[in-house]
Formats: structure tokens, C-alpha cells, sequence
């Protein structure tokens, strides 16, 4: 039995005549040969690119990109991250591409061509795009609910409530504000921690029901489906995008926004956590090892320039999240402005009343407390800082750069400033559906990916699966709405932050650093890169081999590491609303949610192993079978070498499917001579040539 085929298993990679057809048949991972030519396929570049860039721009760019880019350093961060994004980013992504793109499987699928023990990344990656599709739905299903509250005039985040029994504000709301109130009480009726589960949420379960139904309905049949809700949803967030950023830039400290997130703090370039989470939003911002990139990829023809995307789609990635960027801060400045100018207005209130008791005193401002309106920031603070310990404590420092600094990311960006923002605007309903809208497809594009890097290498690797597109993709759904009850109790915020923080982090780290040591040292990158070269007709720069053997491994590494030394000694804690106070707390997790956290990572992370080691037992038990069958008969081992064009054999002849048994007989290396052409040496050759082999 010869080795299992090079990557590109298309008719293009060595051992097979270039006049070969690519519609012929190719192994699936369960042993059935299907014919790749019935396999489908986008319809156009165009809406490749759309779904490719629709998974990797997501909700993090908007409101996870900024708030890292404000509070480690500004520009100094986004060359960091720019830095990052080509030495492991890049290169990482044209490696699923290139993979799913030449072998034509899922995950499953990819990881198992390249070996049979290596089964289990495809199995962890499904894991993690289970976990991940759970929660983020959730967060489509907040969306919808505001969405659906914007279409009222003023929006009932505007005001706080009247309580009907006292005639009085509610208190909840009076210590906070309005929009907090309506997210924690009206949309969440958030408990006050994690250990109260409370009842569910009725209008979160039907806003959930819906999310999964336009997910079901998107996807049930395959990428037909999917790609032609992704003109939609991949490209109207940047139209709102740019829509947002003409509208704030006209607002009233826009630029000072700008100014504060892209000031350079140069310093913050030697604290290690700053190289951590450029790291880990590079890996999260272009979505690497969910498997989603190599599903997609699996669909394109076998010649598209795969290098050329992943240069295109990161590149987009980046510059999407410059954009959301501006567009936060442009609208956090108009915010930070607002409540400064209202700090001022309230200690000029008191300020007037001081004066009018005590005229004669040295610390009396020299601009007209009476009129609020004619005092700048610059003026005021000016006079705090000279006088402002002389007034008692009721007089306070209003700093524009004290409410940026406060950063704001994640839902409490969404749900809580943007909403106080637009609430601000004329026209109101309008802006927020918008926004709400776009925070919809966005969640849309990624989660159709999420679910592609589930279903297609299931569909790939299970024929009775494939033969059951419909059903598969529903009863996934239907599954997924079901457990994702857990976050429309009143205590499901909670457990989203939990799943958010802790159910893909580890896991997918793991996953990309197996994907790498699997590519570079167990396939080999020289091989590897053969492959992209019959694929591609040109052979990319040798520095990838480099990288994806050192550069990319180490640092895949070292931010494994320093996730683990961060979640040990800062220990896992959440952020929990307390009614009483109406303020936030920050919690440490009890101890059923701290042995849930270590189950749901050893459940994501436990395929790799347990992959290896029942092909491991397997391969043997076979081997075994093999010698009590026949004897002490040695195993005939067919080694390969270059002939010339007359002495083509014929390639029917030499037709590889794989077997389960594959892993348990010693694998072959093509030794490149320049052609494409092999004939078998003969078997005294073995013991000259093994040295040249490559595993």
C-alpha cells in the first residue's frame, strides 16, 4: 500500500499526469470515493471573498478592536497588531486556506488526510464552533430585541421610568442612568450573580427562536443558500459603518475621539499582556481554527489563488477594524464631551451658590458661573487644578479624558453607550435601527461560518449526513436553540460571559497549534509548499516555511502559555449587576461554574488525544491481524523515483483511496526530481533512499 496522497489529491500534485481530469475521484476520510466533481461550489469569486469576509469581520471589530487599541497604547498598538497580523496572522490563514482548499473537505476531513491520528483537531474545532454559535446567537437575539424597541418615539431608553405606586423615578434606574436600566432590568431582568438562575426570559426565548430560525433558514441548503444572504448581510455593515462615520464626524468632539485613540503610548510596547491580546485578536479577529476558513475554502476550484485571498481578507479585516474604530470613537467622543460638559454644569450650579454666600473669597472662577454655556472644558479644569482642593468635596474634577479612559467593550459598548449616543441624535428611531440592524448581519455573516465549520466536515466525513443536508442542518439548529435556553434564564448573561471568555479561548489555541506542528513538521513544510505550487502554478515565498515551522509555532505557544499563567493566577471572575446599588460588581465564580469552565475546555480540547490514541490502538490492532495472517512475511514497501515520459505508467494503476488501515503501513515520500512523473524503484534501492524520505 503506498502513502496516502500529497495535499493536493486534485490531479495536480506529483504522481499524477497534468492531462488528468479534476473531477476525479478522491478518498473520502471514511473510506467512500466520491466523485469531486458533484461537490458544491460558489458561483462566483465574488461571493467567496463576501463569505470569507463576512465570518472574520465580527462583532469583536466593532467593539472589541477599539477598546484594545484605546487601552494599550493607541497607534502604538495598531502597528503591533499590524506587525502580528503578517508574521502569524497571514500566514496561519493562507495555511487552512491553502489545505481546505487542495484536499476539497471540512476539518475533519483535512486533518485526517494528512494523518489519521490528526482526526481529532477537526473534531475540536466542530466542539469550539458549537460552543461559539451557542452564545453568539444569543447576542443576535439581543440585537433583534432592540432592534424591534427602536421603533418608538422618543425610545424607551431615553427617560427612566415612572414607578406608578410612588409617582417617582424608579430608583434602579435614578442611580444609574437610562439606558442601563433598560438593559439590565428591561432586556436582561438580570439577577443580581450567577448562583441566581431565575426564571426565563419570555421575549429572550422568542427573540433566541427567531435568531436560530433565520440561521436554519439561511443555511438548509448549504453555501446555494448562505451565499445569497451574504450580499446582504456581509456588505450592508459597511454601508452603516460609513454612514455612522459621516454622521459623527459633524459631532461635537469627534476629534478629540479620534485624538485619544490614536495618541501613541510607545511605552506600553514592553508590558507582555499588551503582545497577548494583539495576539489573541489577531487569532479571534480572522477566525482561525474554527474550521469555518477551510470549509469555505473546500468549495473553491483547485487553481484559485488562495495566497493572493488571504492577503485580500486579512487585509480587509484590518481595515474594517480601523473603520469601526473611527466610527467608536468619533461617537464615544460626542458621548465624553456630553457628560463633561454636564459636569460642568452641575458644578457650576454649586459654584454659584458658593459665590453668592462667600464673594469675597481668592478662589472665586474668573468666567461667569451663571452661564454654563461660555465655559470650555479647557477654562474649568484650568481653575480646578489651582483651586479645586480649596472648595470642599462636593466641587469635582470634570476630565473628557477621565470618561474616555473608562473604556467600554463588548455588550456594555453596544447595548449601553451607543444607545445612550443616539439617543442623543435627532431622529433617533432611525440611528438605532440602523445600528441595530448592522449589529444583526454582522452576527449573521459570522454565524453562518461558525455553523459551515460544523456541518461541512460532519456532511464530508459522515456520507449518511451528506445525504441528509436538511435534516442535519435543522436538527443542528433546533439542538442549538435547545441548550441555548441556558442563556435566556435571568442569570444568562452570566453564563455568556463565561462561554465567551473560557469555552474557545484555550481550545482553539490548542487547535491552530496542532493544525501548525501537523502542516510544518509532520506533513512538512517542503511538501506542503510542492503542493501550493501545483495548485497555484508559482511557488510562494520560502519565508512562509520559516514561519509556519518557527515563527508561527513559538508564538501560538507563548500565548497558550500566557493564557493559562493569566487564568491561574488573576483567577476566573465576572462582572455581575446589583440591584440594590444599581452598579456593577466584579464576582469570582462559584465552584460548580469554575468545574463547568474546566469541563467545557477539556471537552473541546479532548478530540486531540483521544483521536490519537484510538488510531493509534487501531493501526495496531490491524498490524497484528496483518501478522497472525500472514507469518513472519515481511510488509512490501513501494518506494518512487522519477522516469521519463515514456515510461508513464499508467495512472488508473496507481489510484490511492484510503483505508482504515492506512496508518498502520509505512508511508512513502515522493522524492521531487523536477517532474511529475514516478516509477517504482526496486526493493534493494529501499535502504539508499530512506534517508531522502520525508514523513
Amino acid at each position: 500500500m503506498t502513502e496516502k496522497p500529497s495535499l493536493d489529491s486534485n490531479g495536480n500534485g506529483a504522481g499524477l499526469g497534468e492531462s488528468q481530469s479534476e473531477t476525479q475521484l478522491t478518498s473520502t476520510p471514511d473510506g467512500l470515493e466520491m466523485d469531486i466533481g458533484d461537490r458544491p461550489a460558489w458561483d462566483s469569486k465574488i461571493q467567496y471573498v463576501l463569505a470569507q469576509v463576512g465570518f472574520s469581520v465580527g462583532l469583536g471589530n466593532v467593539w472589541r478592536f477599539p477598546y484594545l487599541c484605546h487601552q494599550n497604547g493607541g497607534g502604538a498598538f495598531m502597528l503591533l497588531y499590524v506587525f502580528l497580523l503578517l508574521i502569524v496572522g497571514v500566514p496561519l490563514f493562507f495555511m487552512e486556506l491553502a489545505a481546505g482548499q487542495s484536499i476539497r473537505q471540512g476539518s475533519i476531513g483535512v486533518w485526517k488526510h494528512i494523518s489519521p491520528k490528526l482526526a481529532g483537531i477537526g473534531y475540536s474545532s466542530c466542539m469550539v464552533c458549537f460552543y461559539v454559535s451557542l452564545y453568539y446567537n444569543v447576542i443576535i437575539a439581543w440585537s433583534l430585541f432592540y432592534m424591534g424597541n427602536s421603533f418608538q418615539y422618543p425610545l424607551p431608553w431615553e427617560h427612566c421610568p415612572v414607578d406608578v405606586t410612588t409617582n417617582e423615578t424608579v430608583k434602579e434606574c435614578a442611580r444609574s442612568s437610562p439606558t442601563s436600566y433598560f438593559w439590565f432590568r428591561k432586556a436582561l431582568n438580570i439577577t443580581n450573580s450567577i448562583e441566581e438562575s431565575g426564571e426565563f426570559n419570555p421575549i429572550m426565548t422568542g427573540c433566541l427562536l427567531a435568531a436560530w430560525t433565520l440561521v436554519s433558514l439561511a443555511m438548509i441548503k448549504g453555501i446555494k443558500s448562505s451565499a445569497k444572504v451574504m450580499y446582504f448581510s456581509s456588505v450592508f455593515p459597511y454601508v452603516v459603518l460609513f454612514i455612522f462615520l459621516i454622521r459623527g464626524l459633524t459631532l461635537d468632539g469627534a476629534m478629540e475621539g479620534i485624538t485619544y485613540m490614536f495618541y501613541p503610548k510607545l511605552e506600553l510596547w514592553g508590558n507582555v499582556q499588551v503582545w497577548r491580546q494583539a495576539l489573541t485578536q489577531v487569532f479571534f479577529g480572522l477566525g482561525l481554527g474554527y474550521g469555518s476558513i477551510i470549509a469555505y475554502s473546500s468549495y473553491n476550484p483547485v487553481h484559485n489563488n488562495c495566497h493572493r485571498d488571504a492577503l485580500m481578507v486579512s487585509g480587509i479585516n484590518f481595515m474594517t477594524s480601523v473603520l469601526a474604530s473611527l466610527v467608536v470613537f468619533v461617537v464615544l467622543g460626542f458621548r465624553a464631551k456630553n457628560i463633561t460638559l454636564r459636569c460642568i454644569a452641575e458644578n457650576l450650579g454649586l459654584l454659584s451658590i458658593m459665590t453668592s454666600h462667600e464673594s469675597s473669597q481668592h478662589w472665586q472662577p474668573w468666567f461667569n458661573v451663571t452661564d454654563p454655556s461660555s465655559v470650555s472644558i479647557a477654562e474649568y479644569r484650568e481653575w480646578y487644578s489651582q483651586y479645586g482642593s480649596m472648595v470642599g468635596p462636593n466641587i469635582t474634577d470634570c476630565s473628557m479624558e477621565g470618561e474616555m479612559n473608562k473604556g467600554v467593550e463588548g455588550t456594555g459598548l453596544a447595548f449601553i453607550a451607543f444607545t445612550e449616543v443616539m439617543a442623543l441624535f435627532p431622529a433617533s428611531p432611525f440611528w438605532s435601527t440602523l445600528f441595530f440592524l448592522m449589529l444583526l448581519n454582522l452576527g449573521l455573516s459570522s454565524m453562518f461560518g461558525n455553523m459551515q465549520g460544523i456541518l461541512t466536515p460532519l456532511m464530508d466525513s459522515f456520507s449518511l449526513l451528506g445525504r441528509h443536508r436538511t435534516i442535519l442542518t435543522v436538527c443542528s439548529c433546533a439542538l442549538g436553540f435547545m441548550i441555548g435556553l441556558l442563556f435566556t434564564q435571568r442569570s444568562g448573561n452570566y453564563f455568556v460571559t463565561m462561554f465567551d471568555d473560557y469555552s474557545a479561548t484555550l481550545p482553539l489555541v490548542i487547535v491552530v497549534i496542532f493544525e501548525t506542528i501537523s502542516v510544518a513538521w509532520v506533513y512538512g513544510t517542503d511538501r506542503f509548499m510542492d503542493d501550493i505550487e501545483a495548485m497555484l502554478k508559482w511557488r510562494p515565498p520560502v519565508v512562509y516555511k520559516y514561519l509556519w515551522k518557527y515563527v508561527c509555532l513559538l508564538a501560538m505557544l507563548g500565548l497558550l502559555a500566557a493564557s493559562l499563567l493569566r487564568m491561574v493566577f488573576k483567577g476566573p471572575t465576572y462582572t455581575a449587576w446589583n440591584q440594590s446599588t444599581a452598579s456593577e460588581m466584579t464576582l469570582e465564580y462559584p465552584g460548580w461554574a469554575l468545574a463547568m469552565i474546566v469541563l467545557l475546555i477539556v471537552f473541546a480540547s479532548l478530540p486531540v488525544p483521544i483521536g490519537f490514541f484510538h488510531s493509534t490502538l487501531k493501526s495496531r490492532m490491524a498490524l497484528n491481524g496483518r501478522s497472525e495472517q500472514g507469518g513472519s512475511r515481511e510488509m512490501h514497501r513501494e518506494l518512487y523515483t522519477k522516469c521519463s515520459s515514456t515510461e508513464l505508467p499508467d495512472s488508473n494503476s496507481h489510484r490511492r483511496a484510503t483505508s482504515e488501515g492506512d496508518e498502520a503501513r509505512p508511508r512513502t515520500a515522493f522524492l521531487h526530481i523536477g517532474s511529475e512523473h514516478y516509477r517504482i524503484l526496486p526493493q534493494q534501492e529501499e535502504e539508499d533512499e530512506e534517508q531522502d524520505t520525508r514523513v
